[in-house]
């Protein structure tokens, strides 16, 4: 890594990619291996230290929903729990392995406030354990009953959902958009991909040039697909990046890192929605950024800020 393209990072960030670098070469050379355990010790470990602003909101309830075969757990914010308000489905990352509800609830609890919707965070299935596409059906299933759910606890909705996805949630949730685009009874009124996993064929070139030393690594991208998809699964037919675009895809908002290894897939989405008339696209790439910036919080606050009052004006309209 260049100490030029390094100059254009925050210092607290690039302080802290420095010390992380220097362990990981120590990790490697002590024979570190990455496991489901390691993965998602790892993203608990940089969130739980890195993002400790908890705001309060006036509603939050835990229930479940059903699936074909799965009883989703759910975790529910009503930023104004008197009031009727829309609905976003929020979708955690953590590259299908790792995340969790509990522990993405400082996010969620930004993103009710931030943009007056009820917040439904779903705890899908996680592989090894449960590969492709377990937590895509998860998903589905969320986003057809998440009304009922909110009926059964007597919570004022308005009818309208969208979908709220950051990395391997992203890829979810662009996965839900574009098979919503055939089900009449599911209608997404817009999306936000946060820093989304769109290529799981790796071919954007931002792999290669952002794949090492920038906290989201190739090798690393490479094994978490190997865990979640089993079964000889065409990847490129998977990729929400190679996807048919209709006309009832909903409007996004795509916001990307500078550094991270899936910023070009991010961008190639966003103009493949442009060029199919997607009326609404947006793209934001961050300056100076790695993946997962938002579980780094602290590091970048004022960053954060910005794309939660971006996400929050965007789902307000």
């Amino acid at each position: 890594m260049s100490s030029d393209r390094d100059a254009a990072i925050p210092d607290r960030l690039r302080d802290w990619l420095q010390d992380l670098r220097a362990f990981q070469r120590k990790a490697r050379e002590q024979g570190y291996r990455l496991t489901a355990t390691t993965a998602r010790e790892v993203l608990d470990g940089i969130t739980r230290r890195f993002l400790t602003q908890i705001p309060p909101v006036a509603l939050v309830r835990d229930d479940l929903i059903p699936g074909l075969d799965y009883q989703v757990p759910v975790r529910v914010y009503h930023p104004r729990p008197e009031q009727a308000l829309p609905v976003a489905l929020f979708v955690h990352g953590g590259g299908h392995v790792s995340g969790s509800v509990s522990l993405y609830d400082p996010i969620c609890r930004k993103l009710a406030l931030a943009s007056e919707r009820i917040i439904v965070s779903i705890e899908y299935r996680l592989a090894p354990e449960c590969p492709y596409p377990a937590g895509l059906k998860d998903a589905m299933a969320s986003v057809k009953q998440v009304y009922p759910l909110l009926e059964r606890l007597a919570l004022p909705f308005t009818p309208r959902v969208a979908l709220i996805g950051d990395s391997g949630g992203g890829a979810l949730c662009a996965t839900v958009a574009h098979l919503a685009q055939y089900d009449a009874g599911v209608d997404i009124d817009r999306q936000v991909l946060i820093y989304p996993s769109l290529d799981y064929t790796l071919s954007q070139p931002s792999v290669i040039t952002n794949g090492q030393g920038y906290l989201l690594e190739r090798e690393r991208i490479l094994w978490l697909f190997d865990t979640y998809l089993q079964n000889a699964e065409n990847r490129r037919a998977v990729s929400p990046l190679f996807m048919e675009i209709g006309a009832r895809l909903p409007p996004t908002l795509i916001i990307a890192a500078e550094f991270d290894p899936l910023r070009d897939e991010a961008i190639a989405y966003a103009d493949r929605l442009e060029q199919h008339g997607i009326e609404g696209t947006r793209l934001l790439v961050m300056p100076g950024l790695v993946h997962a910036f938002l579980n780094l919080e602290d590091l970048v606050p004022d960053a954060c800020r910005q794309v939660y009052a971006v996400i929050g004006g965007f789902l307000q309209e």
